[in-house]
């Protein structure tokens, strides 16, 4: 199977997730002082990848396809949701975390479990994975494969 046999769309989108998860690498290592590969499989922190991930993908299909499109619009409302439930949901699912792990810390060492502490994101960290998103699935569809 030839690189031409894989959807451009799915390119662009892996490939932007990919370099969000790079980014973070970078962006922690220089902000905590020592080398973060953890943050490379991580789910939270600037930029969001999920948010660019969906973004890419959304904004592909849209130069591709057209925003008339069904796949366009399918894709729209699984981004929306899957933005909404990034900030919203896992928000709340952090709030939980903090409050666990106070609760936790009541109990004897031995009976503690690591409870995680940043599995969200915020407003924007969203807002710059999804711009990220659209940039980079805008302009990889335009420039780099236009007639692929």
């Amino acid at each position: 199977m030839s690189i031409a046999a894989v959807s451009p769309s799915l390119i662009i989108a892996v490939s932007v997730q990919l370099l969000s998860q790079a980014f973070k690498v970078v962006y922690y290592s220089l902000k905590e002082g020592g080398l973060q590969l953890h943050r490379f499989v991580h789910p939270a922190g600037m930029p969001s990848a999920h948010a660019a991930f969906v973004a890419a993908l959304t904004s592909a299909l849209a130069v591709y396809h057209g925003i008339d499109s069904d796949l366009f619009a399918l894709s729209f409302v699984f981004s929306a949701i899957v933005i909404y439930d990034t900030l919203r949901l896992r928000g709340a699912v952090q709030v939980l975390c903090r409050l666990v792990d106070r609760l936790a810390r009541k109990l004897p060492e031995i009976e503690r479990e690591a409870v995680p502490q940043y599995i969200g994101h915020n407003a924007l960290e969203i807002a710059v994975g999804v711009v990220i998103g659209c940039v980079w699935g805008i302009g990889w569809s335009l420039v780099i494969t236009p007639g692929w």
